[in-house]
């Protein structure tokens, strides 16, 4: 009697164990599209805007706004890629994102160093960033 109470403990503690895993790995794979996304997101709306500025601010030819134009419907794709119930939460969480991706475009395509003070702004926008993307929440 008692071998057949721990085998059956050992095998519902077995189940639990293997919906944890599951659990676990969902969470890492739908991490890990939320990263790409947000990423990816950043890169085509700054290009997307990049386009727009060399044609109205540079004197680029308005052929420029044709890439432009399709940059930035990647970049709408891209965040109904990230996993929320509310639209508006990617969005904030992005702007995190965002500013931080402009600071890296600053110094890697203008060429502008960022200083002290965007590093500490940016970082504290992107722990704001995760923390309104990755906050437990009940559902209503």
């Amino acid at each position: 009697m008692l071998m057949a109470t721990l085998g059956r403990d050992v095998c519902v503690n077995s189940g639990r164990m293997a919906r944890l895993s599951e659990d676990h790995e969902k969470v890492q794979t739908t991490s890990m599209v939320t990263v790409a996304a947000y990423i990816g997101a950043a890169i085509a709306e700054i290009a997307g805007c990049f386009a727009f500025w060399a044609w109205l601010r540079l004197e680029r030819s308005v052929w420029w706004a044709l890439p432009g134009i399709a940059s930035l419907a990647v970049f709408a794709f891209l965040l109904t890629l990230v996993e929320s119930a509310a639209a508006g939460r990617v969005y904030a969480a992005y702007g995190g994102v965002y500013i931080v991706s402009s600071l890296a475009w600053l110094w890697f395509i203008e060429g502008v160093k960022p200083d002290r003070w965007d590093a500490i702004g940016a970082m504290i926008c992107l722990t704001g960033a995760a923390l309104i993307i990755m906050a437990p929440r009940t559902t209503t």
